[in-house]
C-alpha cells in the first residue's frame, strides 16, 4: 500500500476533543493524509471552555518538529495555538532547519489562534508580535479570524470593504497569502472569506449555517487546506477546498456536553445506514 502525504500539526491538545489537534488529525484522516503531531500545550477544556493550561517546554516542541520530519518526512504544515513567545520562536528555528515555509519547499499554514470563541485575547502581547515577526514571513497562508485580525492588525471588521483592507495588512507581515475569514461576520447573510496574494483578491461565499456548534472550525479548515496543499493544489484551490470541508463540518455539527459543540469531519465518512452495528450487553 502506498504511503499517504504525511502532514504535520503544530498544535495544543483540547482534552474535549473538539478543537486543537484533535480537530485537526480528524480532519486530516478525513481528507487522506497521515497526521503528525508537535504538542505546544496541553489544556484543561470542555465544552463550556478552558479552565487549565500546562505549556510544553519549546526545545521539545522543536525537537517534535525535526523528529518527524527528518525521518517520516513532511509535506505541509500548520500551525493552531502557540502559547508564548518562546515556542513561537523556537517553531520557527525548527520550520527554518527542516524547510518548512514560504522559503523551504514544504508550505506552511499559520492559523494564528490567539483570541478565545468570545474574542478575548489568548496570547500575551510579545506573543502576538511574535507571530507577526517570526512566523508570518514564513508563511505561505494566514488564516485568522476577525477577533485575530483586530488581535493583530488593529482593523476591526465590519464589512467585506474592511476584509479587503484587513487582508491587505495582514499581507504587509509577510506571508505569501492572506485569507480574512468572514464566519464571525454576524450580521452578513452569506460567510464570504477574502484571499489576498498581494495584486489579486478573491471573494469565496458560502451560505451561513444557524449553529451556535462551531468548536473547532478555524482549526478544521486549516487543516483541510494544509491537505489539499500536501497533495499537491494550490493555493487557491487549497482554500476552496478548505471552505467547502468546513462548511459541510458546520452543517453536520453535533451538540456535545452543555456548551459548543465541535464542527464534524463525519459528513466525509459513511452514512450511518452503512456502519457496522452492534447488539448492546451489559
Amino acid at each position: 500500500m502506498n504511503t499517504p502525504p504525511r502532514v504535520l500539526t503544530i498544535a495544543g491538545s483540547d482534552s474535549g476533543g473538539g478543537a486543537g489537534l484533535q480537530a485537526d488529525l480528524r480532519t486530516f484522516f478525513a481528507c487522506g493524509v497521515h497526521g503528525m503531531t508537535a504538542v505546544t500545550a496541553v489544556t484543561v477544556q470542555n465544552s463550556l471552555g478552558v479552565s487549565g493550561v500546562s505549556v510544553i517546554p519549546p526545545e521539545i516542541v522543536a525537537a517534535q518538529i525535526e523528529a518527524v520530519a527528518d525521518d517520516i518526512g513532511v509535506l505541509a504544515a500548520k500551525t493552531g495555538m502557540l502559547a508564548t513567545a518562546e515556542i513561537i520562536e523556537a517553531v520557527a528555528k525548527a520550520c527554518d532547519r527542516v524547510h518548512i515555509g514560504r522559503d523551504g519547499t514544504v508550505p506552511f499554514v499559520v492559523d494564528p489562534v490567539a483570541a478565545s470563541m468570545h474574542g478575548d485575547q489568548l496570547l500575551l502581547d510579545n506573543a502576538l508580535d511574535a507571530l507577526r515577526t517570526e512566523l508570518f514571513p514564513r508563511a505561505t497562508l494566514v488564516t485568522p479570524n476577525l477577533d485575530e485580525v483586530r488581535l493583530l492588525t488593529g482593523i476591526t471588521v465590519r464589512s467585506y470593504a474592511d476584509s479587503r483592507e484587513a487582508a491587505m495588512a495582514l499581507h504587509a507581515l509577510g506571508p505569501q497569502w492572506a485569507l480574512v475569514k468572514g464566519g464571525h461576520l454576524h450580521d452578513a447573510p452569506d460567510c464570504v472569506d477574502v484571499l489576498y496574494d498581494g495584486e489579486t483578491f478573491l471573494e469565496l461565499p458560502a451560505r451561513r449555517i444557524d449553529t451556535k456548534h462551531t468548536h473547532g472550525g478555524g482549526d478544521t479548515m486549516a487543516s483541510a487546506i494544509t491537505s489539499a496543499l500536501a497533495r499537491g493544489a494550490s493555493v487557491p484551490d487549497a482554500v476552496r477546498f478548505g471552505k467547502e470541508f468546513v462548511t459541510n463540518a458546520v452543517a453536520h455539527a453535533y451538540p456535545l456536553g452543555s456548551g459548543v459543540g465541535p464542527v464534524s469531519a463525519f459528513w466525509r465518512l459513511p452514512s450511518e445506514e452503512t456502519l457496522p452495528t452492534f447488539d448492546q450487553k451489559g
